[in-house]
């Protein structure tokens, strides 16, 4: 945040807008920056920001950052050639990510059997995180069952119907919704004795179990190089699209205790962070 200001000061001016996990107020932001006639809008937190983004300009170039799969939502051509005015950087190799995170509920809970997958219908990337979910599931012998939360309200009765089916553990969907109430879903993780994995380590620092993602602080520090070149003349149609090539573990022992598990060791040793 301070290099931000530092840099502010000298020569860019920045109009920050945050939905607050509302993803209702997205078009609306968004066209407010677009009569501003920015330069460059950033989209961070996932899919709907970008897709906001999309459709409230074809002109003012834009980078996204932390979208899970920009080919199937539609919002570049191709990875190597986007087209049109919007390039940035995947948080994930693409959706089969979400089959590496079953893998690791399935290593952490041998016995696992039924998964819960919390979805927001709001975030186009859901379907399509869901679909790669469902195939490794019957890959590993698991049983999926689809649980919705479009708002905050909603996030109470989406754990209680995974309770009710029986679920050993749930997988959520990486959504901007989801991440802004992270406490509150660790929160219902243990009262409601689901242990979760989740799509940003921010999850595990604020009480969640398990976390499997790229590394933001990476991908946000890689944009502002997009951002950079594009201020410079570059056509975010020329930029190919990055994706992580590191992703890290993260495991919180406190929650496992509460959740009465105990984790493998050799999960342990693979965790890139793991609170105690």
């Amino acid at each position: 945040m301070r290099d931000l200001e530092y840099l502010e000061q000298q020569n860019v001016i920045i109009e920050w807008r945050s939905a607050e996990g509302q993803l209702d107020r997205l078009p609306a932001l968004a066209s407010g920056l677009v009569r501003l006639k920015v330069d460059v809008i950033v989209a961070a937190g996932g899919e709907p920001p970008a897709l906001a983004a999309q459709q409230a300009t074809h002109r003012i170039p834009v980078v996204f950052v932390n979208v899970g799969d920009p080919v199937g939502t539609g919002l570049v051509s191709s990875l190597g050639r986007p087209g049109g005015n919007i390039t940035g950087l995947s948080t994930t190799a693409g959706p089969e990510i979400y089959g590496k995170k079953l893998a690791l509920l399935k290593e952490a809970l041998p016995s696992l059997s039924r998964v819960a997958f919390l979805s927001n219908p709001g975030n186009s990337f859901s379907v399509v995180a869901e679909n790669e979910a469902k195939v490794a599931a019957g890959v590993l012998g698991i049983t999926l069952h689809t649980v919705e939360a479009r708002n905050p309200d909603q996030l109470e009765r989406a754990f209680v119907e995974a309770a009710s089916v029986r679920a050993g553990a749930l997988l959520v969907v990486q959504d901007p919704m989801f991440f802004t109430h992270r406490g509150r879903l660790a929160d219902l993780e243990v009262r409601n004795h689901l242990p979760t994995i989740y799509g940003n380590l921010e999850h595990v620092e604020a009480g969640g179990f398990m976390a499997y993602t790229s590394n933001r602080l990476d991908l946000f520090r890689r944009a502002a190089g997009y951002v950079d070149r594009i201020l410079k003349g570059a056509r975010p149609a020329d930029l190919p699209v990055e994706q992580p090539t590191k992703f890290e573990l993260a495991v919180n022992l406190k929650t496992a205790k509460a959740l009465g598990l105990d984790v493998p060791p050799m999960l342990l040793v693979r965790a890139d962070e793991v609170i105690e």
